[in-house]
């Protein structure tokens, strides 16, 4: 074996960049190795990191340069995404709930799993929301239900950045969760939306969206459907009851395939619901007699027909839901007086719309002694 002079990394490069300057090829190393008696392996190991690419060496150039420069050219990285909602979003069940209306058409829509949007109007505190909230909640499915507000923008409804623990993380937002779950998806109160609910264009169509902020597509998961709940047909309210609602998108509102027309209880469902009510909040135990107060809520029924019936006859502008039934029934369990219960439940009402609705109370209900203003409610005292 040949006798090799032994050179240092720094004798190496000065030899080196003498013969060939800063850069050089492997045969100017083997050149270099044959004039100086000295090992091609044992030269390439000393200038490893001076090499830039195969067969070829810059002294001025050292290997974590390099892949800084080959990073700087690499695609970025994904972006941080934050994880799935992992609860469970299948509403629990109401034992007072009675099922009435379009119940049963909005139950077996969502029970199709069928991409079917479906708008559902009709006047405050009939039941809209509680009934989808019920047909989910029977047939096991997940339910995401998004308030609409005019604020209500791209963000809030599909998702975008958020800075968690000093990193900015992808934040699905609720449109996309359902889309991956195959959730039903809720738009509540849905005609006081602006203009920039029309982001929600192609998931309407059922072809998913794309994101465009971290370029990816989502397309939706078996069982997504979309419906709508409001208090008009997206045409604003032109008698002024609903403030606030806006005139929506004439191909937004296109894109949901049915309406249903949601109207109040008849008058033996809504004194079921009252009933069923009652018992949830223990108006037949202790002090309260049962017999008692079902003729109460047969009272509250009556009454709350005989307003709808005028209101729809253009006789009053006001009407009495059956979400304010309940909250006299509620009233009444907490106090324990009749007449405490009906008066501060209508106090949302002006005073006169107040007055007579307690007049035609007073008809409906022999036994009921209205309260005058300022009158202290003995059972406190």
């Amino acid at each position: 074996m040949p006798f090799e002079i032994k050179m240092t990394e720094d004798q190496i490069k000065d030899g080196l960049k003498n013969a060939y300057g800063t850069e050089f090829t492997a045969a100017d190393i083997r050149a270099f190795c044959a004039m100086n008696d000295i090992g091609y392996q044992t030269v390439t190991k000393k200038l490893l990191k001076h090499k830039v690419e195969k067969g070829k060496w810059n002294l001025e150039v050292t290997t974590q340069a390099v892949e800084n420069i080959e990073r700087s050219f690499k695609a970025p990285a994904a972006p941080i995404t934050a994880p799935a909602v992992v609860q469970n979003l299948i509403p629990e069940k109401d034992p007072t709930f009675v099922k009435f209306g379009n119940f049963n058409d909005v139950k077996k829509i969502i029970q199709s799993k069928l991409f079917y949007p479906t708008f559902i109007t009709g006047l405050s505190g009939n039941g809209k929301t509680f009934s989808v909230e019920q047909a989910c909640a029977q047939l096991g499915r997940e339910l995401i239900r998004v308030n609409i507000t005019v604020e209500t923008d791209e963000d809030d409804l599909i998702g975008g950045f958020r800075l968690i623990n000093g990193s900015t993380v992808w934040h699905n937002g609720p449109v996309i969760e359902a889309l991956e779950r195959g959730a039903v998806l809720l738009l509540d109160e849905v005609d006081l939306a602006s203009n920039k609910i029309l982001c929600l264009q192609s998931v309407l169509e059922g072809k998913g969206v794309f994101l465009k902020k971290i370029g990816k597509f989502v397309n939706p998961a078996k069982g997504f459907n979309v419906l709508a709940t409001a208090n008009t047909k997206g045409k604003g309210s032109d008698d002024g009851r609903f403030i606030g609602t806006n005139v929506l998108n004439e191909a937004f509102l296109e894109r949901f395939c049915v309406t249903f027309e949601q109207q109040y209880p008849t008058p033996q469902t809504e004194y079921k619901i009252l009933v069923a009510k009652a018992l949830e909040v223990g108006l037949s135990k202790g002090d309260h007699d049962l017999n008692q107060n079902s003729d109460f809520c047969q009272r509250l029924v009556d009454w709350a027909d005989i307003i709808r019936k005028t209101f729809y006859d253009g006789g009053i502008d006001e009407v009495i839901s059956t979400r304010r039934l309940t909250h006299i029934i509620r009233a009444f369990s907490i106090f324990n007086n009749k007449e405490k219960a009906v008066n501060i439940c209508l106090n949302r009402f002006d005073d006169e719309t107040k007055q007579s609705f307690l007049e035609l109370y007073d008809k409906v209900d022999p036994d009921f002694a209205p309260a005058e203003d300022g009158q202290e409610d003995e059972s406190l005292v």
